[in-house]
């Protein structure tokens, strides 16, 4: 039995390194820079987001706060028992990671659901795929691309649900395993967040369930870049 689980370990782990190595080439890595760029110089996106700015930050703030606080040291602790050294590390990557869960699920759920669609679609719109946009939501005329959008025709994103946070805790115990357990576990969160930045785009584009998974199998080690 032993020599099986060292060996299902020793391919789960070349298969992170592999998604790792695909994910570095994919280049996915310069997208937040790229997107940080264009919203910056595109005054008109800033609109949706920036009405929301003080809460998001604030929601941001207190519960990474709150996360460290509380626990940091309980968690690095643990994490000393196998990690040694290195454990203050690992610790303060996990909660990053617990923090970011916590408030993606929080803040679209509560604060910048339309937000996000309006930016979304405004992007879209400043690069002229009304034809797209069209298909879920009214289109105004004007030059403006934020202010041309009208009504929704659909619930853009998926309610919040249990699930993802059973399955962050599932993955959890990955971080006993020094450092390339924590490397692992913040990978395979990327494979599992990653793809929900896109769920707009799949509902314009109207793809079904299959589709979606399909599409997102293709793209597996960009979408772990992302995290």
């Amino acid at each position: 039995m032993s020599e099986r689980v060292k060996e299902t370990a020793k391919e789960e782990l070349e298969r992170v390194k592999h998604l790792a190595e695909e994910a570095a080439r994919s280049g996915t890595y310069l997208y937040p820079l790229r997107g940080i760029a264009y919203f910056l110089s595109h005054k008109s996106l800033w609109k949706p987001l920036t009405s929301k700015l003080a809460s998001t930050v604030g929601l941001g703030a207190g519960i990474t706060t709150f996360m460290f606080f509380f626990t940091y040291l309980p968690q690095a602790a643990v994490l000393a028992l196998v990690n040694g050294p290195l454990a203050a590390i690992s610790a303060a990557l996990l909660v990053l990671s617990e923090s970011s869960t916590i408030f993606t699920a929080l803040s679209k759920s509560f604060l910048i659901e339309e937000a996000l669609v309006d930016t979304f679609d405004g992007v879209l719109v400043s690069k002229n795929m009304t034809t797209l946009v069209s298909q879920d939501r009214q289109l105004k005329s004007g030059s403006d691309p934020v202010a041309r959008l009208g009504k929704l025709m659909s619930k853009p994103f998926a309610k919040f649900t249990p699930t993802a946070i059973i399955r962050y805790f599932m993955y959890l115990p990955l971080n006993f395993i020094p450092v390339v357990g924590t490397v692992m576990f913040v990978l395979l969160q990327g494979q599992k967040f990653g793809p929900h930045g896109h769920e707009r785009y799949f509902t314009l584009k109207k793809m079904n369930a299959r589709q979606r998974e399909d599409w997102v199998n293709e793209r597996k080690a960009a979408y772990t870049r992302l995290i």
